[in-house]
Order: structure tokens, then C-alpha cells, then sequence
């Protein structure tokens, strides 16, 4: 059998091979997300912002000396070099326009800077800081910063793309701080973005992994002291991460950093079910059984738990196909895999190679010991004083719950990376300068050819303007009134008393036209007004703000637009706004999952278990610690975010073991007629130090997720830890003491004596 499952699992972890990483942030929202689905409309209309920008800085303090400027310059032309680069804007080729008489003349802003003396430098400067379209766009507002934004198009269909790009830009920088020492760049963009999504999840794969597989190499040691024990559950636990993962492949996963946890939680998980049968193993052998005895009795006894707890995980991780985001649905799916196979191998692989390699356990280990006395104290406490305990316990787990509706949602997609990420600190110094993000207004008119209409753009600069005073959130904003209030001043002999919207739409249109056909290759206005006029896009630069306030913002923008916007049709979307609402959206869909879930695991032990008034019992201390954590997190952070939403699927399917040990332990004593309080006590001597050893592997694993550089996984693994360590301590006292209470309750009521018989009255 051993051979067979081996080669079994092994097949299934052939299809990791097909394995490929997502190179597009896209991905972690559905398609049926109406927010995703307007960004992908403007898209198809305006054409896709995957950009990589470098954002310089230098140790002069000013972008405005000559060195600085040929700096950008060499910078802009080597970037029409870079993989699928399709456009390049920057200081250095801003296409400025001249009017002279009725001529218009279009040319780069800076075409040779080495030929700059210092007077034109200071009216460089003095050109950028007027003109809307540079300023605070492609220079600082402050002067310390400028930008080369460089857009690609990147096809869909060639592996890696994405970071084989961002490699090239690396390279570029590279080659440009050599040039230009005391010039720091910093590459940014949404290509970068979707390959720091690569980065970090290879990062954690390399450590994460490693690290939980040492954690179980350490606990299995100083436990059981047995080598062959531990590395039979280490050859169990990477059979079953081969079968996860292999499904993963074969089911065309796109790896990103949430689904790459997938196999540190099957590691984590997967190790439990292992636990319970060497626990019961060793401590049948303790005894004096014969190993294989030891063997057959304790997979019949620990049979109906470990399928149980099993089956709840994984329901819990399929709840997770709930979610909006499909890198969810592939971390739910993986981990589902995962560990319906080291279920399997748990109650087949384990007791056979077991059963056929040398297996002996020392004499009872200090840690045994320690740990049974821990739990023997705990034990008493609860036996005596049931009442006390379970008010106690009641008491607190309430105080945390109260605390829940004070965290706020905020899922800010800058902060998913760690500082340790140089992307991250890329982000970091853009944000101070530029922004980090975008929101589009798409302004629809409603008919071809009426964007050039100035009651249309009368409108547009009016909004403009609105948004430039939203100074608390907007920093820049880049509208085509801009545009066309400069073509207005240029082709009335740059007089800036002409800097106004076109006075007709015949003036407007010619404008317009006149200008297109001075701009060379790759800088028209396509990505600006689609094709037919009939509609036009604003952006506006977005500061690091809450995503709280930036719902407010939008709300305030969609008020304006419907009392002062004329009529015309408003589309907002953009990068910012997707990531706005995708917890939101992630909360509704996985707290309808994990209500669903819930009643599962009630049906799942009421039929198991063959009592439903226990299955009903089983509800209290699998919800609260799940509730309690929450309000643990509202305590310690506050915020709740976009991974914050899948750990009450996560967390409930997991901590769902502790309960069904100790109540199968439980209800096996009751059946052989012991009574409730010896029926409690034998649950705590057979099932508590297993429950303890799992709820330490458990809690540590997915404690190690926390030091993620990837901010979802880091939430993710903190808060399922404490939600195990609030299960096992709601598990070790409250129930119990409700078992114990409820008996008391029923033998009150059961003897107490007969009501007196009623008087007739005469």
C-alpha cells in the first residue's frame, strides 16, 4: 500500500508543473465584479495603463540642473527601448506648443539639454511650474522629483512578460545611476506592480515553507522523540502538499502570493491529523500494547474525528469560492486538496508504513509530562468550578466581540508589501511626489464628435477645477480642457487672455485636429478621447489617503458631477477604485460563506456525533473563538482589509478539530456509561494533549504567515492564529463547563420534589 500511495500522490503532483505566476494585478478581481468589469470597458476604450515608471530623485536636492535633465533625457530615449513600450512621457519630451500668427508648432519641451545655459533652465523651470500637465505630474511640485513614464503593451499569451520586463527597466536604471551618480531611481507602475506580486510570493514560498517544515521537524522531536514517527508524518505531509498543489496545476491555477500559501497551510493542517494518531499510538504503547494493536485501535478510535474535522476543514476552504476574488477561490480549492489527502493518508499511509517500519517511543519525555500537568490543573479548575469558569470565559469572549464594530475597512493596495519589498519602497517615495494611484472619470457626452463641444468642455474644466481643489486627496489631475484651453492661447499668438475653452466647436475640432497631426508616433491624444469624440477620460492622481476617505471623495465627486455636470453621463473607475470596494465586496460574499459554513459543521456533527442537541452545543465554541478574534484584531489593529475576509471560512473549518475530539472522547465515555464529570475528565486525559500539540502546530504555522511579506498572507496567518488559541482555550473551559452545567441543571430539575397538591377552597 505504502508503494502505491506514494507513486499515487506523486502523479497528482506532476501537474505542478503547470504552475505559471499571474503577471497582471487584474487577476485578484472577478469577472463578474461590476467595478472590474467598468475598469476593463475603459480599457477596451482607452486602452490598458500598464506602465512602468521611473520616479527620479537626486542628491542636489532640484531636478532642475543640467546634469539632472539629460539625466531624464537619456532616460526618456532609452526607454522606447524597453520590451512592448509603446509610449514615453517625461519633462524632456513634453510636447510643447508654440502659436505663431495662425502656425502651430509642436516640438519636444527639452530636445538637447546639454545645449541649456542656466537663464533657460530657470524658464524651464518656470514653463514646467506653470503648465498643468507637467506640474505635479512629470516634476514634483516641490522640484526634488521628476517621472519618465514609460506605457506597454503586453500581451497575455507569453509566460513571465511581465517580469522579464520589469528585469529590462531594472537594467535600464541600472545603467542610468551608472551615468548619472547622486541620481536614485525608483521604478514604480502597474507592470512593476503585478511583478512585486510574483516577488513576493516566491519570497514566501522560500522561507514560509522551509520555515513550517522546521517547525514540524522541532515539535515532532521534542514530542515524540521517535524519528521514524517524524519522518513518517513529514513524508505524509509532503505527499499531501504534492497532491494539492498538482490539483492547483492541472486545474489551470495562476500562482500569486494567496495562492502560493496554499501550501504552508496544508503543511500546517496536515500535521494535525498525523498528531492525533501518534498521540494515540504512543500512548497505547505506553501502556504495554503491542504496536500493532496500538495501531489498529487507535485509527478506529480517532476515525470518526479525524474524517469529521477533515470533512469541516474542508468545506471551510471551498467556502472560500465565495469570494470575489479568484486567487481566494485557488488558495480554498489547493488547500481543500490538500488536505482531503492527508486525510486519507492519515487513516491509510500512516498506520502502514507505521505498522512496517520500526516504531518505538521513549519512556514518558518531561514535555508529556509538562504538558499532562497543565492540563490536569485546568481539569480541576473546570470540574469545581463550572459556573465560575464558564461566566468567566462568557465575560471576556463578550467584551472582544463588543469590540468588532469599531474596526474600520481599509484596503490600501500599496501597503499589501512589506517595507522589506523594494517595490514597496518605490511606492513609498512616488507617493510623496506623484501619488501612487489612479481614478478615472470617463465623461460621456453622448454623441461622435462632441467632446470638441464648449459647453461640454466649459463642463469638463469646470469639474477640473472642482477636483483640483479636493486637496486633501487629489494631487494631480490631467484633463483634455487643459489641453485645449493651451491650443486656444497658441493659436491666438500665446496670448494668455485667449487661455480659455474654444469658443466654438468648428475652432475646437480644428484645434484639436491641428494638433494631433503635430504629435509624433506613440504621444497622441488616443489614450486620452476615444476614437469617435464621443467621450473623454480625467485622471486624477490620488494621495495615500483611507478607504474610507476615499469613498467619501468619490461620493463628493459623483454629487458634483449630478447637480453641475450637465447632464452628461459620469463612469468612474480606476485601479483606485477597484481596490476601494473589493473588501467590502470580499466581506458580503464570505460572511454569507461563512453562515452557511456554520450551519454545515452544525449538520455535519449533529449526524455525525448521533445527537443533535450536541451538534447544537458544538455551535457556541466554534463561533465564539472565531468572534472573539475578530475582536482581538479590532483591539490590537483596528482595520480589516481585503485578506482579513477569508479567515472566517479559514479559521472556523480549522478550530472545528478541537471541539470534535473532545466531545468524541466525550460521548465515547458517556456510551460506555461513565458519567458526565468522568466523561469530561477522560476527554482531557486522552484527547488534551493532542488537541494542545495541534493547537501549537496549528497556531505556530499559521503564526509564521504573519512574518509574510505580503501583507494579505500576514493577516491572513495572524488572525487564524489566534483564532486557534481562543479555540483551544474555549474548548479546555467553556465547553466543559457547559457539559458539567447542563447535567447539573438536568439532575436539579430531574429530583427536585413534586409540586404540593392543589387545596379546594371551600
Amino acid at each position: 500500500m505504502v508503494p502505491l500511495l506514494t507513486i499515487l500522490c506523486c502523479a497528482f503532483g506532476y501537474g505542478a508543473e503547470r504552475l505559471r505566476f499571474a503577471g497582471d494585478y487584474r487577476i485578484f478581481f472577478g469577472p463578474d465584479n461590476p467595478d472590474f468589469v467598468a475598469n476593463e470597458d475603459a480599457q477596451a476604450t482607452f486602452g490598458k495603463p500598464d506602465n512602468i515608471a521611473f520616479v527620479l530623485t537626486t542628491d542636489e536636492g532640484s531636478i532642475y540642473s543640467q546634469s539632472t535633465i539629460a539625466a531624464i533625457h537619456d532616460l526618456t530615449e532609452a526607454s522606447w527601448s524597453l520590451p512592448y513600450a509603446s509610449r514615453v512621457d517625461s519633462l524632456t519630451n513634453f510636447q510643447n506648443s508654440v502659436g505663431e500668427n495662425d502656425d502651430l508648432f509642436v516640438e519636444d519641451l527639452v530636445p538637447d539639454p546639454s545645449a541649456l545655459s542656466p537663464a533657460e533652465i530657470v524658464r524651464l523651470q518656470a514653463l514646467a511650474e506653470r503648465e498643468p500637465l507637467i506640474h505635479g505630474f512629470l516634476t514634483a511640485r516641490d522640484g526634488a522629483a521628476a517621472v519618465v513614464n514609460v506605457t506597454v503593451q503586453l500581451p497575455t499569451d507569453v509566460p513571465n512578460i511581465t517580469s522579464t520586463t520589469v528585469v529590462a527597466a531594472r537594467e535600464l536604471r541600472a545603467q542610468i545611476q551608472r551615468d548619472y551618480p547622486g541620481l536614485r531611481v525608483h521604478i514604480t507602475g502597474v507592470a512593476a506592480l503585478s511583478a512585486a506580486f510574483e516577488e513576493a510570493g516566491l519570497r514566501d514560498s522560500s522561507t514560509l515553507i522551509p520555515a513550517v517544515y522546521a517547525l514540524i521537524l522541532v515539535v515532532l522531536l521534542i514530542v515524540l522523540r521517535s524519528l521514524v514517527a517524524m519522518a513518517s508524518s513529514l513524508l505524509l505531509i509532503l505527499l499531501a502538499t504534492f497532491v494539492g498543489v498538482g490539483v492547483g496545476g492541472f486545474s489551470g491555477v495562476e500562482l500569486t502570493p494567496i495562492s502560493l500559501a496554499a501550501p504552508t497551510v496544508i503543511l500546517t493542517i496536515a500535521i494535525a491529523d498525523a498528531i492525533h494518531i501518534l498521540a494515540g499510538v504512543r500512548s497505547r504503547m505506553w501502556e504495554g500494547m503491542e504496536r500493532k494493536m496500538a495501531l489498529i485501535e487507535t485509527t478506529a478510535v480517532n476515525f470518526a474525528p479525524i474524517s469529521i474535522t477533515s470533512l469541516t476543514t474542508v468545506v471551510g476552504f471551498l467556502t472560500l469560492n465565495l469570494s470575489d476574488s479568484p486567487p481566494f477561490h485557488h488558495l480554498g480549492n489547493m488547500s481543500a486538496a490538500g488536505i482531503a489527502a492527508a486525510w486519507f493518508l492519515s487513516i491509510t499511509f500512516l498506520p502502514a508504513i507505521l505498522a512496517w517500519l520500526p516504531l518505538r517511543f521513549r519512556a514518558r519525555n518531561r514535555a508529556s509530562d509538562a504538558s499532562r500537568g497543565l492540563l490536569a490543573v485546568v481539569e480541576e479548575i473546570v470540574v469545581e468550578q463550572p459556573g465560575r469558569v464558564a461566566c468567566l470565559v462568557a465575560f471576556c469572549c463578550a467584551v472582544l466581540i463588543a469590540l468588532i464594530p469599531t474596526m474600520e475597512i481599509n484596503d490600501q493596495w500599496s501597503n499589501y508589501f512589506d517595507e522589506r519589498l523594494e517595490f514597496r519602497q518605490a511606492i513609498d517615495t512616488a507617493d510623496r511626489y506623484f501619488g501612487s494611484d489612479n481614478v478615472e472619470f470617463i465623461v460621456d457626452p453622448g454623441e461622435s464628435g462632441a467632446v470638441t463641444r464648449p459647453d461640454f468642455l466649459a463642463t469638463l474644466d469646470s469639474f477640473t477645477t472642482w477636483l483640483r481643489g479636493q486637496e486633501d486627496a487629489v494631487a494631480h489631475v490631467f484633463s483634455l480642457s487643459d489641453v485645449m484651453k493651451r491650443l486656444n492661447k497658441n493659436l491666438h499668438s500665446d496670448d494668455p487672455a485667449f487661455y480659455a475653452i474654444p469658443e466654438s466647436q468648428t475652432l475646437a475640432s480644428q484645434y484639436l485636429l491641428v494638433y494631433e497631426l503635430s504629435l509624433p508616433y506613440g504621444l497622441d491624444l488616443s489614450n486620452r478621447v476615444d476614437i469617435d469624440r464621443r467621450s473623454t477620460r480625467i485622471t486624477a492622481s490620488m494621495k495615500d489617503i483611507s478607504t474610507g476617505e476615499t469613498r467619501a471623495f468619490l461620493e463628493e465627486a459623483r454629487a458634483w458631477f449630478s447637480s453641475n455636470g450637465g447632464g452628461y453621463e459620469l463612469e468612474v473607475t480606476g485601479s483606485k477604485v477597484l481596490f476601494a470596494f473589493v473588501a467590502e465586496r470580499n466581506i458580503e460574499a464570505l460572511f454569507e460563506g461563512a453562515i452557511a459554513l456554520v450551519l454545515a459543521i452544525f449538520a455535519i456533527l449533529s449526524m455525525s456525533l448521533r445527537s443533535l442537541s450536541i451538534g447544537l452545543l458544538s455551535l457556541i465554541p466554534n463561533a465564539l473563538p472565531m468572534l472573539a478574534a475578530f475582536g482581538l484584531w479590532a483591539l490590537l489593529v483596528g482595520v480589516v482589509g481585503f485578506s482579513v475576509a477569508a479567515v472566517g471560512s479559514v479559521a472556523v473549518g480549522v478550530i472545528v478539530d478541537d471541539t470534535v475530539h473532545f466531545l468524541s472522547k466525550y460521548l465515547r465515555a458517556r456510551e460506555r456509561g461513565d458519567s458526565v464529570e468522568a466523561s469530561v475528565r477522560y476527554s482531557f486525559e486522552t484527547a488534551g494533549t493532542a488537541i494542545l500539540l495541534t493547537t501549537v502546530i496549528l497556531a505556530a504555522g499559521f503564526a509564521l504567515l504573519a512574518s509574510s511579506s505580503f501583507k494579505l498572507n500576514a493577516d491572513l496567518g495572524l488572525l487564524t492564529a489566534l483564532a486557534v488559541g481562543l479555540a483551544m482555550a474555549v474548548n479546555f473551559t467553556l465547553l466543559p463547563s457547559m457539559l458539567l452545567l447542563i447535567d447539573r441543571l438536568r439532575t436539579r430539575f430531574s429530583t427536585a420534589p413534586a409540586a404540593p397538591p392543589e387545596r379546594n377552597l371551600p
